[in-house]
């Protein structure tokens, strides 16, 4: 019988919200060591079809390094896996190991520098996952039922153990409002490690799949009529001694107002937002009204229609509202990288704390049925709900585009516009069930 040699992959999650890497034995691995290994400047430009955008700015030249980040180490032995689960997050650099402005990592992580060096605040995050599985042959179970959970075992227990062996703080697992369908929250960390637990969450949930022959699915619709798998980020802000800063009883909403003009910021540049939080040519069929999604720029208190909602906080037994209070961006699916997508929300944030905005209009009910007048008086935007539209807006926002190098705007545009292309004219179940297999 041949040896297995045991590897490690250095990956990073692309514009295309893929994960890819390179890997190499892990005996090769040198603890305490710049440690990197060879990237293309021409993979940001891969659509999710594996198809090189054409054009792009990078053609067949370039070089660059994907550097290892031993802090950002996930390594999990997952029942029926001949080899350990075993990455390393990576930043993209040049050769000399300088940043490259491309790096979607690396963006996140000046985002959230310039967060706290301008503001003294630190941003903490939990993305919020649901997702289905295909291939299980299990009869239809009541939704969120206790049947839906035991069919599935331990599918579940497998999950959320390999997320606990993985350090990712599991909270709750549940069975979701669709067929075989399910959702995994996880506890709120620092930013970066926030959007490096999502990306583990993602893979580990495929490949527990994958070794049952089954496929797990976080594609926002698997069909037209199907129900959504959306991706919520919940964030809060703390000072530099971790205190919680987002919370003020006597504000409307319980918004202190850092919180309240970070959130408005948010919210001012939306729909330019929408365009890489909820990028694909199926993510507008999740962002209709009356689904419990978003369709509008607004906020909410407690509203699962709202696109910015306050969450409820557990007061039971005296708890401090102000440790758990967050707010959750709800426009957001898993198409989207998490470290692009949480790297805008910061950058819209602090242009939001820069300003001082006001806290936005709370609003409930349904705004189709208010005036023009009064929707703009409340600020409630129709969300763009179709790529091209998106790249429309993001396009229109130059504040937004600002927070990209004039590269990574034109390669994300370039890799967004050949997708589209690519993906055909109309949203269809077909185009469902190929999203649905890659993501």
């Amino acid at each position: 019988m041949t040896a297995t040699t045991d590897l490690i992959t250095f990956i990073t999650t692309d514009y295309a919200g893929i994960t890819r890497g390179r890997s190499f034995p892990v005996a090769d691995l040198k603890p305490g060591t710049a440690q990197s290994t060879g990237w293309v400047p021409a993979n940001m430009s891969l659509t999710p079809f594996d198809l090189i955008a054409d054009p792009n700015p990078w053609g067949s030249t370039g070089d660059l390094r994907l550097l290892g980040d031993e802090a950002a180490r996930y390594r999990v032995d997952l029942p029926g896996a001949a080899t350990p689960f075993d990455v390393m997050f990576a930043d993209i650099t040049d050769l000399d190991g300088t940043p490259w402005p491309l790096c979607p990592r690396g963006m996140l992580k000046a985002a959230l520098d310039d967060l706290r060096a301008e503001t003294g605040l630190n941003l903490l995050a939990s993305f919020e996952h649901e997702f289905q599985l295909f291939g299980t042959g299990w009869d239809p179970a009541p939704a969120f039922s206790l049947r839906a959970l035991r069919q599935a075992d331990p599918y579940g227990p497998d999950l959320v153990a390999a997320c606990q062996a993985a350090g990712l703080e599991p909270e709750t697992y549940i069975a979701e409002y669709g067929r075989d369908q399910f959702e995994i929250t996880l506890a709120p960390c620092a930013g970066v490690e926030a959007a490096d637990r999502a990306v583990v969450l993602r893979e580990l949930a495929r490949e527990i799949a994958l070794r049952r022959g089954w496929r797990a699915s976080f594609a926002p619709k698997t069909a037209v009529d199907g129900v959504g798998n959306g991706v919520h980020i919940h964030y809060s802000l703390a000072d530099n001694d971790g205190n919680p800063v987002s919370h003020d009883a006597s504000a409307p909403g319980g918004v202190s107002q850092p919180m309240a003009a970070f959130t408005a910021g948010i919210l001012r540049h939306m729909p330019a937002l929408i365009a890489i939080t909820a990028p694909s040519p199926i993510s507008g069929l999740r962002l209709q009204p009356h689904n419990w999604s978003s369709s509008y720029t607004w906020f909410g208190d407690a509203d699962r229609e709202a696109s910015l909602r306050i969450c409820p906080v557990n007061r039971i037994g005296g708890r401090d509202p102000a440790r758990a209070f967050n707010i959750e961006y709800r426009p957001a699916d898993a198409c989207a990288g998490p470290h692009l997508a949480l790297a805008m929300l910061v950058r819209a944030g602090l242009e939001g704390l820069r300003a001082d905005l006001p806290a936005p209009p709370l609003f409930s009910g349904d705004p189709a049925l208010l005036t023009e007048a009064k929707r703009a008086a409340l600020g409630l935007v129709r969300l763009p709900c179709t790529p091209d539209a998106a790249l429309v807006a993001l396009l229109a926002d130059p504040v937004v585009c600002g927070w990209f190098d004039p590269l990574a705007l034109e390669t994300y545009v370039g890799m967004k516009r050949m997708e589209i292309a690519l993906a055909g004219p109309v949203p269809d179940d077909a185009m469902c069930q190929r999203y649905a297999g890659i993501y």
